[in-house]
């Protein structure tokens, strides 16, 4: 036969299938109120393994394989179809549509605000362009600063999550997990970093033993630092500590890597310049806080999911956003304490208003027996 009597005989096939699947679909709805009336759960995984079974039994291992793909594609869908008409007046759906209403329409520009660190910290900064007068209330980790905002000391949180260069703040997605349902991200602002090599007035490159600072700028210096192997190398909690404490010190022969404004702050001198690695680094700092906020003109949104433990589980999640015709622009995995080799995922999504298609799969993802959390719906400057 010529290709093109085979592509009208395929042709046939795909019409009289999706007539069938029409059809399929049709009685999965009605399923779907059976058991908005039974109670039952949309996920019946011995029913689905059992059909595959009878599906595939007669057939050779190579169309065995690609019809369970078929299928458990086909029960996919079904499941999506099924969540959504059981999850249309959803807590979730509810409580976005809430936070909408109730956020004022401008950021504000004044208001308590948790950083980590101390005076000339990179947070302060991104606080400032943020907050036109912020009230910081300095924390010496990382946890510290979400605390103050989970117990309602200050309204909001800013924390480093991403850096350009030397990749995630590992910590803060783990607090934010942690923490899950009791923060949400409610602003995004991403700043230029520049490093600088500060030491006491007076003191040279040569005169330098050891450099303090904390681990993201040290990824973020590598370059400098492999090339002068002779300095030893410090950890501390944060760059304008690190500053600080070379400035209380009696040593001249420590050094901190640090910002252009601690340098002023601390009256230390600049010895080296623009240490990292690229000149295009940028952090990514995200402003958390207690209450759900969603600004006019949000155009991000955040989640955090964990998979069940079967093939496709994740490829099955994300294709739906593609299908919805959304962006994913950042996925993070975070190891889960206590359970092997499982992971809480960390998703961004770029969507310029939450859809109601959108807000639907997010309600369908809430519904299931897997972790969810909405982290938020936000800005990124």
């Amino acid at each position: 036969m010529e290709l093109s009597e085979l592509r009208k005989k395929i042709d046939s096939i795909d019409n009289e299938l999706v007539k069938l699947f029409t059809e399929r679909m049709g009685i999965s709805a009605k399923v779907a109120e059976s058991k908005r009336q039974s109670g039952k759960p949309v996920f019946d995984p011995t029913r689905e393994r059992e059909i595959i079974r009878k599906l595939t039994e007669n057939l050779d291992e190579e169309m065995a394989g690609y019809v369970s793909v078929l299928y458990n594609q086909i029960f996919e869908i079904s499941r999506a179809r099924q969540n959504k008409m059981l999850t249309g007046d959803a807590k979730l759906s509810a409580e976005i549509k809430k936070a909408k209403l109730n956020t004022p329409e401008y950021f504000p520009a004044v208001a308590k605000v948790a950083c980590q660190g101390v005076e000339g910290a990179y947070s302060q900064l991104a606080c400032e362009r943020l907050f036109r007068r912020p009230d910081i209330s300095y924390a010496e980790t990382f946890r510290d600063a979400f605390e103050k905002v989970a117990n309602g000391e200050c309204k909001y949180g800013v924390l480093p999550i991403e850096n350009s260069l030397h990749g995630s703040v590992g910590e803060v997605y783990d607090l934010l997990k942690e923490y899950k349902n009791k923060i949400h991200i409610v602003r995004c602002i991403k700043v230029p970093i520049h490093h600088v090599l500060l030491g006491k007035k007076g003191t040279e490159i040569s005169d330098i033993k050891e450099v303090y600072s904390h681990n993201q700028a040290i990824g973020q210096c590598s370059e400098f630092l492999r090339e002068h192997p002779e300095i030893g190398v410090n950890v501390s909690k944060n760059t304008a500590m690190a500053a600080k404490m070379v400035s209380e010190g009696e040593r001249r022969d420590v050094a901190a890597i640090s910002s252009y404004d601690c340098a002023a702050l601390y009256g230390l001198s600049v010895i080296c310049d623009e240490l990292q690695n690229s000149d295009n680094n940028h952090t990514r700092f995200i402003c958390i806080s207690k209450d759900l906020e969603i600004y006019p003109g949000s155009s991000k949104v955040a989640i955090m999911f964990t998979v069940p433990h079967r093939a496709g589980s994740l490829v099955s999640i994300l294709s739906r956003f593609n299908v919805l015709g959304v962006n994913l622009s950042k996925l993070e995995s975070r190891p889960i304490k206590g359970r092997d080799f499982e992971f809480m995922f960390y998703a961004e999504i770029e969507s310029y208003g939450l859809s109601e298609d959108l807000i639907s799969y997010l309600c369908e993802l809430d519904a299931r027996p897997e972790e969810f959390v909405f982290l938020g719906n936000y800005i990124e400057i």
